[in-house]
């Protein structure tokens, strides 16, 4: 559930700084969803069976009075709440999304290297401040947090295994994706991913691992354990290794459209839905219509050359 558009980076495998720049026309509020269209939309999910909703955006915390979402949100029985930040702002808010009702969080760590991770960031934003907010959150009392960290050969691939030596032994659980193809501005290549296996091997540099079984059917990350009882790692491989069958995910964007993949071209409008009269059982159906019929499969599709083909942006409906 996406909450803004907005973000305070600019990332290029997200929000590049060339197509997000100064005169980029980010929504206005009115064409927000409200925190009451937001709520109601969640309370539709929960009676579907959706028992996990992961706040995002753009960066959720830029998200004006964001506690006072959660705890609404929060009132929802048998709803699970997470956040996925970049942490630039965790440290501000730890405490009071925590108290909110806010229980899992996932922080966005994509190099240890200041250098590197003021670059990737593209606003001079250092990793430290990132580190603090990652502490922030674990003495709110967040559980789990998990770091993700996006790699692009050439880019960060040299600091994959400082990362792992700098969260190994923690509670924390780091997760390495692959470098996808989202949306239509950030110059995806196919040589700059590099691959899951890849990437196992140099965690494995480090300390050995096994795999580790899923802890939920539709989990996107392959869990992998460290074998001196050190904690878990995960990769992410929606490029080489494609889990399209498994997916169990729906993305809302703040502006309420719905997107039954990541790689989507085109939404349905719930928000029109909403503000022209209709009612939460229009709505279920409509919810269950869609996902009966959904066909996504675009990771098990891809080939080198996309640039032809239209997708909605990572940051209009988070990653």
């Amino acid at each position: 559930m996406s909450v803004t558009d907005r973000c305070n980076f600019r990332c290029a495998y997200c929000m590049p700084r060339d197509h997000f720049g100064p005169g980029f026309a980010f929504l206005p509020r009115k064409e927000l969803l409200s925190f009451e269209e937001l709520v109601r939309l969640a309370r539709v999910f929960a009676g579907l069976g959706v028992r996990k909703l992961r706040l995002t955006g753009g960066e959720p915390l830029l998200r004006a009075e964001l506690p006072k979402l959660i705890s609404m949100l929060a009132e929802i029985a048998g709803l699970e709440l997470a956040l996925t930040t970049n942490g630039a702002l965790l440290s501000k808010h730890a405490d009071a999304i925590a108290r909110a009702g806010l229980r899992r969080v996932t922080v966005s760590v994509d190099s240890l290297d200041d250098a590197v991770f003021r670059s990737v960031n593209d606003v001079d934003f250092p990793v430290a401040q990132v580190l603090e907010g990652i502490k922030a959150a674990r003495a709110a009392g967040l559980r789990p947090i998990k770091v993700n960290a996006v790699v692009r050969r050439g880019v960060n691939d040299s600091g994959i295994e400082d990362l792992v030596r700098y969260f190994r032994g923690t509670p924390h659980i780091l997760r390495f994706i692959e470098y996808m193809d989202v949306g239509a501005t950030n110059g995806w290549r196919m040589d700059e991913v590099m691959s899951g296996e890849e990437i196992l091997a140099r965690i494995a540099r480090v300390a050995p691992i096994e795999p580790v079984g899923p802890t939920h059917p539709g989990e996107v990350a392959e869990r992998w354990r460290y074998l001196d009882g050190q904690g878990e790692v995960g990769v992410i491989t929606s490029v080489t290794r494609p889990f399209c069958a498994e997916c169990s995910r729906v993305r809302l964007s703040a502006n309420g459209k719905l997107y039954t993949c990541l790689f989507a071209s085109t939404g349905t409008d719930l928000r029109a839905m909403l503000r022209e009269g209709g009612t939460d059982a229009d709505v279920t159906d409509a919810l269950s219509r869609i996902w009966r019929s959904r066909e996504d499969n675009y990771s098990e599709r891809r080939t080198a050359r996309t640039e032809d083909v239209s997708r909605i942006e990572m940051s209009f409906i988070g990653g």
